[in-house]
């Protein structure tokens, strides 16, 4: 099978588009034909080799966690599918070897749901990894109806999401982006944008939300969450997808922090198919590369500024 791979750590000149063995379905596992594959900023992180101290890895190591695809068979005790089914995936294994970034993907079939019917391949690729982020950051954060959240980062993959499912909790919205996503994040759902560009945006979100944040949602980390951690109410929440901070100044204030590192949820991926089934919920995808433009759709995504996502077609 064709696939993209790294045989070491290091920038972009790293990534191989060759064939490996095709895998099989084993043990409780399913065979999936791979259509698209997401990309998120922890494949180019895993690339340069960033993580490899918080996971077992292999190489010939296969980028990519997210998937659309079709079953292409069953392994023994896999009954939950079955060939012909579409479906999507956050995909990440226990060890970095066998990812998405390729023709053929085996993994449990707990891992997968029924890809939403009214998303393409593409689109569904898209889905798993940043929306299952911004799932679990909001039930982290507990976030409750008439309570308002100040999302950092509201035009990424994950904040593109998190606008979405905070609007349904029916929470009041206040994104960070530039002025050229203003509009954009208020059509998902936000009540207010505020340009990062333009001042400090502490007293912008000041005048917006006079006795602080509910939650802040930070997904953009550095001097951003450091200075969006200002803008909590005394016995708010700040919940990161980026980093880990020292919370003895939040607990001064009576602020509980949170950090998140999404895990694979099926459960949760079939009610975020249900939203998107019910016209609630939708994606962006703001480029699309061949699997052997790799390496440009990994450029793409370390400018740091990709509206939505960016996915991998690969059949």
């Amino acid at each position: 099978m064709k696939a993209c791979f790294i045989e070491d750590f290091g920038g972009r000149e790293k990534l191989k588009v060759a064939d490996l063995p095709r895998p099989h379905a084993g043990e409780g596992e399913v065979l999936v034909r791979i259509h698209a594959a997401g990309v998120n900023p922890v494949d180019f992180k895993i690339r340069e080799g960033w993580l490899k101290d918080l996971f077992p890895h292999r190489f010939p190591l296969i980028l990519g966690w997210d998937l659309a695809g079709v079953v292409e068979a069953v392994g023994p005790n896999a009954g939950r599918f079955k060939p012909g089914d579409s479906v999507y995936a956050y995909a990440r294994l226990p060890e970095l070897q066998k990812g998405t970034y390729a023709e053929y993907m085996a993994l449990p079939e707990g891992r997968l749901a029924r890809k939403p019917n009214r998303l393409s391949m593409i689109e569904a690729a898209s889905i798993p990894l940043t929306a299952l982020t911004a799932y679990q950051a909001l039930e982290a954060g507990r976030l409750q109806r008439g309570e308002s959240v100040f999302i950092l980062g509201a035009s990424g993959g994950v904040g593109t999401f998190a606008v979405q499912l905070a609007a349904i909790r029916g929470a009041r919205v206040i994104g960070l982006s530039s002025a050229k996503n203003s509009a954009y994040i208020k059509s998902l759902g936000a009540d207010a944008a505020i340009d990062y560009e333009r001042g400090d945006f502490i007293q912008s979100a000041g005048e917006l939300l006079l006795e602080g944040a509910d939650l802040v949602l930070d997904c953009r980390g550095g001097d951003t969450l450091a200075r969006g951690m200002l803008c909590v109410r005394p016995g708010g929440r700040v919940v990161s997808i980026i980093e880990i901070v020292d919370a003895e100044d939040l607990k001064k204030r009576d602020v509980r922090f949170a950090y998140i590192f999404v895990e694979p949820n099926a459960q949760q991926l079939d009610h975020i198919r249900e939203l998107i089934e019910g016209g609630r919920f939708r994606t962006h995808v703001s480029h699309t590369f061949s699997l052997d433009e790799a390496a440009k759709a990994h450029e793409q995504m370390e400018t740091g500024h990709t509206r939505g996502k960016i996915v991998l077609q690969t059949a």
